[in-house]
């Protein structure tokens, strides 16, 4: 299937010729308080984020509370925190009672809502609300979820942390058969904000997913501290970069100390738009800003000794010079000066121009 690279999320263009849509996750950095729920929105709309996305998720219909109580390896990070998994997922979930004013104050700031969902009910009541769905790295393997989703014909983006190839392929077979407005996003899932964790990000999978899948938008879901790994995506093509988002990094909660701030948030969006300018269309070229460069960087074939009309150039006569004034001879020209009669006089110094010569 050859996927659509470019399609509409709400009021903007996603595609590989398009600036890089951001997304600002939210995620529970909301702390289950709908008011900073909504003063986050405020703030990644102001620190230049395309859309403020949420996650939907019931405790009961995402963890397993005895499952994580009797879980003795691989809890990673949530094995730091001060309650159980289950309590921190009832905590710090979005309320699905805020949806209709998450919605408002997302038209209000002119910015797109959009939420990843966890279960069937979230995306039944979310469904009226989003242009786009998100569909999180945990649930690559749920094939049902991922077809049920694919089914309601809105552009999908698919995370692929914690994914073997297999794992990928076979996500993307079933989106296929429903729907071709995909983003495939590379994403690492460890939220340790551990230093260590860019020699995981392995962002040049951005490339393999480019090769198998023709014409897919490729994306970033990312959790690595600051935005090294963003300005590396998009060079390999990326346009959809998502990172988590906070007004406060030293807050207490799951999210925050990997998240990016207003502040962080900003320069990330600035240096991004840089890196897209000086990114170019691929057509090497003498640009318009290197006209006058040209000519005062480059050499020219110019006189070592002043010549009389009809005197034949010999090769000793010459030096190789800046500047190359335009018609001038240049130096790879060589063959075609020595052994030319002037036409004129010509002082020391000067360069040999084009019409110079005898006929």
């Amino acid at each position: 299937m050859r996927f659509n690279s470019e399609f509409k999320i709400g009021k903007d263009i996603v595609g590989v010729n398009s600036p890089t849509y951001f997304i600002a996750d939210i995620a529970a950095n909301h702390d289950g308080d709908l008011n900073r729920a909504k003063e986050l929105i405020k703030l990644a709309k102001a620190a230049g984020a395309n859309c403020a996305k949420f996650q939907h998720f019931l405790p009961e219909k995402i963890v397993s509370d005895y499952g994580f109580k009797h879980l003795t390896t691989g809890q990673s990070h949530q094995a730091k925190w001060e309650k159980s998994v289950y309590n921190i997922y009832d905590e710090y979930h979005c309320r699905r009672e805020w949806n209709a004013e998450l919605v408002e104050t997302c038209k209000k700031e002119d910015i797109e809502f959009m939420t990843t969902p966890y279960d069937y009910s979230a995306v039944d009541e979310i469904d009226k609300y989003v242009n786009a769905y998100k569909i999180g790295s945990g649930d690559i393997t749920w094939i049902e979820f991922i077809e049920y989703i694919s089914k309601l014909n809105k552009p999908i983006m698919l995370a692929t942390g914690a994914s073997s190839l297999d794992d990928v392929s076979r996500a993307m077979d079933i989106i296929c058969k429903y729907n071709s407005n995909v983003v495939l996003m590379q994403c690492n899932t460890n939220y340790t904000a551990d230093i260590e964790n860019f020699k995981y990000i392995n962002i040049n999978v951005l490339k393999k997913y480019s090769e198998l899948y023709n014409g897919v938008v490729l994306g970033l879901s990312d959790h690595t501290l600051g935005h090294a790994t963003v300005l590396g995506a998009v060079a390999l093509g990326a346009r959809v970069v998502e990172k988590h988002f906070t007004d406060d990094n030293t807050r207490k909660g799951p999210d925050h100390k990997f998240a990016m701030n207003p502040i962080t948030w900003k320069d990330m969006v600035e240096r991004t738009r840089e890196l897209e300018l000086s990114l170019g269309d691929g057509v090497k070229r003498v640009e318009g800003n290197e006209k006058d460069t040209v000519i005062i960087q480059r050499r020219s074939i110019r006189l070592n000794c002043g010549k009389k009309a009809n005197d034949i150039i010999d090769f000793k006569d010459l030096d190789f010079l800046r500047p190359a004034p335009l018609n001038a001879y240049v130096p790879y020209e060589v063959n075609l000066v020595v052994g030319k009669r002037l036409l004129n006089d010509k002082a020391k110094g000067d360069c040999i121009y084009k019409g110079d010569f005898c006929e």
